[in-house]
């Protein structure tokens, strides 16, 4: 697993053993941005990402590699993050990580523009996860949410969302949410 593009395009990320963690393919984190890109033009210096159920944290060191302002890693498993973090010691000012269960997530410390949600695939976790972002306040005004799912997985999509985009790479199917 590596970085696809930006200042750390190439750099190798720990990636661990097993299916306890299913990192974002290359392939489809690089789509992912070119369609950010096409929406967004390429200035994110002033925007904040939450990548929550982050695993080893791939789509946030990314979206840093980038040009990202400020990325939070948010999972109730920190250990393959904390691993990946070392290798970005010199960006250490512009992350953060929070060791949290999403289905219960605390008030929010700071608002975020863009959420990136990978949650287990097929556990319901993605629709609570959206209700804890919008209860603990943990969204600007417009922000736009990407959430990977399962390309056979329904969800409820809470009213205040407006599907942008939908996607399918492999098993995956990525949506682009716009928070009105």
């Amino acid at each position: 697993m590596r970085i696809v593009g930006g200042k750390y395009r190439g750099k190798k990320l720990w990636t661990p053993e097993g299916k306890e963690v299913r990192p974002t393919s290359e392939r489809a984190r690089e789509a992912i941005f070119n369609i950010l890109y096409s929406k967004l033009g390429g200035d994110y210096a002033d925007l904040n990402l939450l990548d929550i159920f982050c695993g080893t944290g791939a789509f946030g060191f990314e979206a840093l590699s980038r040009g990202f302002g400020y990325v939070t890693f948010a999972d109730i498993d920190t250990v393959p993050v904390n691993k990946n973090a070392k290798l970005f010691a010199a960006e250490k000012e512009r992350f953060d990580i929070i060791k949290t269960d999403a289905t219960r997530l605390p008030r929010a410390r700071r608002k975020y523009d863009m959420v990136f949600m990978d949650a287990p695939y097929a556990k319901g976790l993605t629709e609570q996860t959206l209700a804890q972002l919008l209860m603990q306040d943990w969204l600007s005004k417009q922000a736009i949410c990407i959430v990977e799912v399962r390309n056979d997985e329904r969800f409820l999509l809470p009213e205040v969302f407006k599907l942008l985009d939908e996607r399918i790479y492999g098993l995956a199917r990525v949506l682009f949410l716009r928070y009105c």
